[in-house]
Order: structure tokens, then C-alpha cells, then sequence
């Protein structure tokens, strides 16, 4: 296999990685991360090249505006079809904004190249399992953030044209968002002003810290440190229930690596790291979890799936 984890270049062509994906069917594969929301993704209306990540260090994240070609999507998607995994893709949700040094981001989410997208992956019978907007950006995000109720009103705006592409086609695919951290008054604020129109909200968990951390085996042995994730589970649990007359939404953590920057090697990697993965799932499942998305599935030193 490939080191590199991104869609864009992994090899699919790999049996032990097709083999994987349907030892574990039906395996939701969420594709998505940091990136996400700097990708445009190469309609045939895009109105520019569709060229390729390039590392940049005086920008956000440290890479320019990179392009998913649609040649790059039908492979992919032959892959999904073959494997029987069910599919979770995060759109762009900076498209359109304004980044300022401070503060969150500015204007609303345009929709335009990922309508084209849709448009395209319901033309060619792609099945998507499910729609998320954005990563990392609620509460005081990562990179940069959005307001609670600037991201509802992008969220309605993802459900409404999501409803008008898919309007002859079943099934229809959930809509989920933010990918973030729990901030509980933003997550409230989002959820109560998008009640009709989420399907999912899905929450972020790096509860170790850095990976690069002197301590971390230590942590992951410390069942106080464990603990410092049930807060989040627990306020997200009673904003839903608050709003639960209002929205049919359900809680799913939609990434979880435990230890951020790719974990760490010799610990995220080996047996070690199920005393603290079998304790989230644990406090998940309390907290009426009802999907739970490991980091990752590929790359980093945390994969579940040997790399090597």
C-alpha cells in the first residue's frame, strides 16, 4: 500500500486494501479531513485548472487549493462499488468565504462547484451514503471558524439542493455536519437553527493531545485523562435531547484518533492504543453514539490497516 492516506493517489488497485474494505462490509469509509476544504473538484464547468495539492507553507494548512479531478472520482467510486463500502464525503464548506487574520470566516458557503459535483456523482449512479459539510470549523475551530448561524444557514442550503438533485433518485443520502469539536453553545445554536434539515451531527475526539507528546503512553494508561471526553459526549447528548421535538438528528463522532498529527509510532500503532479506543467506544455507545469513525483507516501511525 501506498504511505500516502489521500484519495487522491492511493493505489486501488491494492487486493489487501480491497480485501480489507469488504472483510469489514458493510464498512462506512468517511473521506474528508483537513483538506477538505480546500478542494474544488474538476466538473466540466469548473472554470479554472485542476491541478494538484502543492505544499506552501504561508498558507492555511500549509498547502495550496488543490482539485479532484473526475477521472479520479469514477476509480474511486469503481473501488466503493466492488467493495460494498458505504460512503461519507466532506464538501468544501470555505468555498466563497473571506479568511481574516482574526475572527471567523466571512460571507456564505458557495455552493456552486459542489452542486456541479453532486450533480455529476448522481449522473454517473454513484451511490453516496451521506453528504458532510466542512471540517473543523465550529466553536474556535482549526485554521479558521464559522459562526453557528452563518453554518446552519449553509447546511439548508447543502439539504435544499441535495433534495432538488436527488428528487428521483433513492435512496437519499444523509446530510451531516460540522466535523468539529464540541463547543456546546455553538453546537446548540447550529442545531436549533437547522431542524429540519440535518440528518447527523457529527463531533471530532483528539482527547490525548499531540502525538508528539513525551507522556502519551501514560495518558492512554490514565483512566482520569480517559475520562475527559465524557463532558463532550454528555453535552452533546443533552442539546439533542433539548432540540429532540425539533430535529430527528443523531450523534456520530465522525473522527477520532485519539493522539492529533498522525499519532505517535510505537504507541497509536500497537496494542497499547485499544485501552483507549475500547473506552470510546464504551462512553460512544453510552452516549447513544450511533456511528463511531476511527482515525484512520489508512496512513499516519494509527491506521487499522497495516500499511506495510
Amino acid at each position: 500500500l501506498n504511505r500516502s492516506a489521500s484519495l487522491m493517489v492511493q493505489d486501488l488497485s491494492n487486493k489487501i486494501l480491497l480485501n480489507a474494505v469488504k472483510a469489514f462490509s458493510p464498512l462506512k469509509i468517511r473521506l474528508g479531513g483537513t483538506l477538505q476544504d480546500k478542494v474544488l473538484y474538476g466538473t466540466p464547468d469548473l472554470k479554472q485548472p485542476c491541478t494538484s495539492f502543492v505544499l506552501d507553507n504561508s498558507t492555511m494548512f500549509h498547502f495550496t487549493e488543490g482539485c479532484l479531478p473526475m477521472t479520479r472520482w469514477d476509480q474511486l467510486n469503481a473501488f466503493f462499488e466492488e467493495s460494498g463500502a458505504k460512503i461519507i464525503f466532506g464538501l468544501n464548506a470555505l468555498n466563497g468565504r473571506t479568511i481574516p487574520p482574526q475572527g471567523p470566516a466571512l460571507g456564505a458557503w458557495d455552493s456552486t462547484n459542489a452542486k456541479s459535483f453532486i450533480r455529476y456523482t448522481v449522473s454517473k449512479n454513484y451511490t453516496i451514503f451521506g453528504w458532510e459539510l466542512g471540517n473543523e470549523l465550529s466553536g474556535r475551530g482549526v485554521g479558521t471558524t464559522v459562526t453557528a448561524s452563518q453554518y446552519a444557514s449553509d447546511t439548508i442550503s447543502l439539504k435544499n439542493l441535495v433534495l432538488d438533485i436527488y428528487k428521483d433518485v433513492e435512496p437519499k443520502p444523509l446530510i451531516l455536519a460540522p466535523g468539529g469539536f464540541v463547543d456546546p453553545v455553538w453546537y446548540k445554536e447550529f442545531l436549533d437553527k437547522t431542524p429540519k434539515s440535518l440528518d447527523v451531527i457529527t463531533h471530532h475526539i483528539y482527547n490525548l493531545g499531540s502525538g508528539a507528546d513525551q507522556h502519551l503512553v501514560e495518558k492512554i494508561l490514565n483512566p482520569t485523562v480517559l475520562d475527559n471526553e465524557i463532558e463532550a459526549f454528555r453535552s452533546l447528548q443533552s442539546i439533542i435531547k433539548s432540540s429532540a421535538s425539533a430535529t430527528s438528528a443523531v450523534a456520530w463522532v465522525g473522527e477520532a484518533g485519539g493522539a492529533y498529527n498522525s499519532g505517535r509510532d510505537h504507541v497509536s500503532n500497537t496494542f497499547l492504543y485499544s485501552f483507549w479506543y475500547l473506552d470510546e467506544l464504551g462512553m460512544a455507545s453510552t452516549f447513544d453514539t450511533k456511528t463511531y469513525c476511527r482515525q484512520a483507516f489508512i496512513g499516519g501511525n494509527y491506521g487499522l490497516l497495516d500499511a506495510t
